[in-house]
């Protein structure tokens, strides 16, 4: 099974079997590689083996709709700083109601998530309280709340598939530049686009992007290991576009990047 693509259901099926397997842990949209994983085939099949479902939303939340009743999930968790466009230092974790009956709690635990109720025994909260910290950062938790309102009356199904036509068409515009290679594979891809651009370590090319005001990011190795050495990338260029952005500035986007050669230097 390669990572570059989407996981196939028979297989993720097949290593459920194994008696060993105590955790189903997907990623739904990987950070360097735009793809999506099929996270609600893979939630049946983990519900039918009975193993306990993790999905990883960072990178879904705010770009597509959740529904965690049909994911079947056990946890979900992601951050606010993505395409749900909150602060950074906050993210949400969802626990399901069957993972709470299971007896679940995480392995490091304080005075907010149970009570120690002997010197060598404790009770979790009987809710999902018990994955909580006591110390929060209250603001951030208001930040966070502001942009999933703001997401919600934009429409997450409408701005995602907005952001996706967007990313669609900047891997298009940009598969026929020499010297750029697209790194995003799959049949289903998200806002997500990633790409080597020759010559240039993505670092120093997102620095100087940045000074022309484009903003975007560089994904590394060490990021994504297997994924990266399959694709024999060092570093890859990862642009995210929203909703909100338009057309011309992707144009603006393609026209910077081919004003730059192989060679790491700017075009005269």
């Amino acid at each position: 099974m390669k990572v570059c693509r989407a996981a196939d259901p028979q297989s993720v099926r097949a290593l459920l079997r194994d008696p060993r397997a105590r955790l189903l842990a997907v990623t739904w949209v990987p950070t360097n590689s735009g793809l999506i994983q099929p996270v609600e085939a893979l939630g049946a099949i983990a519900e039918a083996a009975g193993v306990p479902y993790l999905v990883d939303g960072c990178q879904a939340v705010g770009q597509i709709p959740v529904d965690v009743t049909k994911l079947r999930c056990d946890f979900f968790s992601a951050t606010a700083r993505k395409f749900l466009r909150g602060p950074r230092g906050i993210g949400f974790l969802y626990v399901s109601d069957r993972a709470l009956r299971r007896g679940d709690f995480p392995l490091y635990i304080d005075m907010r998530g149970a009570d120690w109720v002997s010197p060598d025994s404790f009770a979790p909260a009987p809710d999902a309280r018990r994955f909580e910290n006591w110390e929060f950062a209250y603001s951030l938790v208001l930040g966070l709340g502001e942009a999933a309102r703001y997401a919600q009356s934009v429409g997450i199904a409408q701005g995602g598939r907005r952001a996706r036509e967007l990313a669609a068409a900047l891997r298009g515009k940009l598969g026929e530049l020499d010297g750029i290679r697209v790194l995003d594979r799959g049949s289903e891809l998200a806002a997500i686009v990633t790409v080597e651009v020759a010559g240039w370590d993505a670092r120093d090319l997102s620095k100087l992007l940045r000074s022309r005001g484009i903003n975007t990011s560089a994904s590394l190795r060490a990021y994504a290991v297997i994924d990266m050495e399959e694709k024999h990338a060092a570093t890859a260029l990862r642009l995210s576009p929203h909703y909100y952005n338009s057309e011309e500035e992707l144009d603006r986007v393609v026209a910077q990047l081919r004003s730059v050669t192989v060679r790491g230097q700017a075009a005269s």
